[in-house]
């Protein structure tokens, strides 16, 4: 593509009909989203985001813990995220809107790679949790800020989180298969905390660093019952207690923005 006037958005890839690549008003990023025919088959179920009703989940998941606390407006410097799926009759790809206490958009998380073979699988099948599967975590301005690939699995799911120049950061590695699910992060060869589901249903998690000492908290929040009746959608709010550095702060993020994916697709076998 070559760069025009046109003010920053989603516009037809000249390339590939059936995207649409974002433009930053400078020059075209790599970002890409299905164009609306590729979409039609999922037929969301509801609208827009509603500010209020963001801002009743985070209260109650963290019992008005967050307000007054003002965050830096990103995905690594707000102390509470809250974030809902996007819902649809039929899924053949996730999406999740990542928004701060008070409805703010904050960026998102993108399922990404799904060919027409996977999502054949998916929509027939119950073995898209073999499958590869790629996420990319995306800021305000739809940049890719970070990116999750889940290899093919078996028993015990495995992450590799990376830089959005695919850059290693780190792995998250699920411990355990019976019970109450752990997944420890793992960076240059050492635990530097982890996830620690507090029930057999894996809602709700702490987050811990390598001296166990609880840095965040996952609390699955209600969608409202148009999301619960008619498709798989799930809000939750992560709670994060304290700022972070790098490279746990992105392996937080990372963990809590696509741990529902990851639970969900195990959940099929």
């Amino acid at each position: 593509m070559t760069s025009s006037p046109q003010p920053a958005g989603w516009y037809p890839d000249r390339q590939n009909p059936r995207l649409y690549r974002w433009w930053d008003g400078q020059a075209w990023t790599a970002n890409t989203r299905p164009s609306h025919d590729a979409e039609m088959i999922e037929l969301d179920v509801e609208g827009a985001h509603d500010p209020h009703r963001i801002r009743a989940q985070a209260a109650k998941a963290t019992q008005g813990r967050g307000s007054g606390v003002t965050g830096g407006g990103t995905l690594f410097s707000e102390p509470v995220l809250v974030v809902n799926q996007r819902a649809k009759l039929i899924e053949m790809a996730n999406e999740f809107g990542v928004f701060d206490q008070n409805g703010n958009r904050l960026g998102g998380v993108v399922q990404v790679g799904q060919s027409t073979v996977k999502k054949a699988i998916r929509l027939l099948t119950n073995y898209d949790q073999f499958l590869t599967h790629r996420f990319e975590i995306r800021d305000a301005n739809h940049s890719t800020v970070l990116k999750v690939t889940r290899p093919a699995k078996v028993f015990k799911s495995r992450f590799l989180v990376t830089k959005a120049d695919d850059s290693p950061i780190g792995e998250i590695v699920q411990e355990n298969v019976f019970g109450k699910i752990r997944l420890g992060f793992v960076v240059d060869g050492r635990k530097v905390g982890g996830i620690f589901a507090e029930n057999w249903r894996a809602w709700n998690f702490a987050i811990k660093d390598h001296a166990d000492v609880e840095i965040a908290r996952i609390t699955k929040t209600w969608g409202g019952f148009v999301k619960a009746a008619f498709t798989t959608a799930d809000n939750y709010v992560v709670e994060i207690h304290r700022p972070l550095r790098d490279p746990l702060a992105s392996m937080v993020v990372a963990s809590a923005l696509t741990i529902d994916t990851a639970l969900k697709q195990d959940d099929k076998g």
